[in-house]
């Protein structure tokens, strides 16, 4: 069985807390590792190594913090299928879908390469006379990102990226359910010519994460996960006086207005549903059906789930894998049945599904008539279950859409122009999709959602990104001429 240990200091160091967690294989439901769980002495031990390690990479001219990530950006290419099979053998997402995870990570490595260009500040000349100011953008230090199992690479590639090329020591803590892409991520960092201690892993659990939230030494944290623990990361660490972005759960609306291309869109709500098993923030959860729509909609839907398969994630084949454990398949296998209990119509039942094997596989599960009581709706599921609710009007589904607490992503399909731009206008979420379900931006622009799916001021990579990881510091500079100062008690004024 495999020994999962920690990257401190550019090298693997075996845990010393005399705690550990399994690892597993979800399409065969075998242990297949072991993983250390830090304490908080170790957590303080790495961050002092990293603390260290960041005075001198802030040191690095932009042109090798941008060179390092070029190399790093080429290897991850070179190496995208070995890390894929990696994610696939702990996460059970098909290797194809781990395969796009791995590209999605890899644009945010393109991003960070422009970093000469994305750490540029501003310059007035002549501000007063004599008196020129200039803004710089400066490192944190240490910063943190505490990252979710269901994209053990991407999300962490979210963060590391632009906080390393930034100037920063990056410290991970990923999901103890499946560590190891993390660790494939930090023998490429190595490889690519970064110091060893600025790319640091922690594998833990709450201990570890409690460690980090209080650390003084740790300037910020990015944290990707569900609601509950995503206001607690966001509370604790901004009373620990850290910058915060905690990006939350969702519950992503997709809008079918009566003029959408239908099968298109049935191929687009079979497709963002069930990929990945459901296991995704961006995943559509409703489809709200507006108008005499929903019938052939549903049927529409109905239709293709017959035809999907599901499987082991190393099948070719497969088009779904397991989800990530037996306790979270029992979990969303209960909402099934609250579901069908208060009155939704089952169209298709994933309980009924039969894979080989000790798996933990649940299969497609399609609930028609949900109302907003249910707690197939309100509720973040987490998993291949996709309800549908029947809306008489545009803005009886937009008022479904803002009522919900959550803001995260939401998708509207129609050939109408006007109503797609007044949808983009009147929808209370962070990402809006035209014809698109599942609206994830591109890697120079920036992640994230509104309400209760994300605590903090500003979105994660891009842009914004470079904002978080950096802080603004503002010169004024005069170089006056012997014998022209005097004393002069007054506030500043400009001359």
């Amino acid at each position: 069985m495999t020994r999962i240990a920690h990257w401190i200091a550019g090298a693997e160091r075996a845990g010393t807390s005399g705690r550990s967690g399994p690892v597993y294989n979800p399409a065969t439901g075998e242990q297949t590792g072991e993983v250390d769980l830090a304490s908080a002495e170790e957590v303080a031990a790495a961050v002092a190594v990293a603390k260290e390690a960041a005075q001198a990479w802030r040191e690095a001219s932009l042109s090798r913090r941008s060179a390092v990530l070029f190399k790093f950006r080429e290897l991850l290419a070179e190496r995208a299928g070995d890390l894929a099979a990696v994610i696939t053998s702990e996460h059970g997402k098909v290797l194809s879908d781990a395969t796009g995870e791995v590209a999605r990570g890899l644009e945010n490595a393109e991003f960070a390469t422009g970093i000469p260009h994305l750490m540029k500040g501003s310059y007035s000349e002549q501000a007063s006379t004599g008196v020129d100011v200039y803004s710089i953008r400066q490192p944190l230090g240490v910063v943190a990102g505490i990252t979710p199992f269901n994209f053990p690479a991407m999300v962490p590639l979210w963060m590391c990226t632009t906080a390393i090329a930034a100037g920063n020591a990056f410290v991970l803590k990923p999901s103890e359910k499946d560590p190891s892409a993390a660790l494939f991520l930090a023998r490429l960092w190595q490889e690519a010519g970064l110091p060893d201690g600025v790319f640091t892993v922690l594998n833990g659990d709450a201990e570890a994460v409690g460690a980090l939230l209080t650390h003084p030494d740790i300037a910020a944290i990015s944290f990707v996960g569900s609601t509950p623990v995503a206001k607690h990361i966001y509370e604790t660490g901004t009373a620990n006086g850290k910058r915060v972005q905690a990006l939350g759960g969702a519950k992503n609306h997709m809008v079918v207005l009566p003029d959408a291309e239908l099968e298109a869109a049935a191929d687009a709500a079979v497709s963002a549903a069930y990929g990945s098993a459901g296991e995704r923030c961006m995943a559509v959860s409703v489809v709200v059906a507006v108008g005499d729509v929903a019938g052939p909609l549903v049927e529409a839907i109905a239709a293709r789930l017959p035809k999907l398969r599901i499987g082991p994630g190393t099948d070719t084949e497969s088009q779904m894998g397991p989800l990530i454990s037996a306790a979270h398949r029992d979990r969303v296998t209960g909402y099934i049945e609250a579901g069908a209990a208060s009155g939704a119509t089952v169209v298709a039942d994933g309980r009924e599904a039969e894979v080989p094997g000790d798996g933990y596989f649940l299969g497609v599960t399609l609930l028609d008539n949900v109302t907003p009581e249910m707690t197939v709706y309100t509720d973040e599921i987490f998993g291949p279950v996709l309800c549908v609710v029947r809306a008489n009007s545009y803005a009886q589904a937009v008022a479904l859409v803002n009522d919900n607490e959550y803001g995260n992503g939401t998708a509207i399909f129609t050939r109408d122009g006007g109503a797609a731009r007044r949808f983009q206008f009147d929808v209370n979420a962070g990402m809006v999709g035209v014809n698109v379900p599942i609206p994830v931006p591109v890697a120079y622009y920036s992640f994230g959602g509104w309400k209760a799916s994300l605590f903090g001021d500003t979105h994660m990579y891009g842009p914004d990104g470079v904002h978080f990881f950096t802080r603004t510091k503002v010169v004024t500079s005069r170089w006056p001429d012997p014998g022209t100062s005097s004393v002069d008690l007054g506030f500043p004024q400009t001359r």
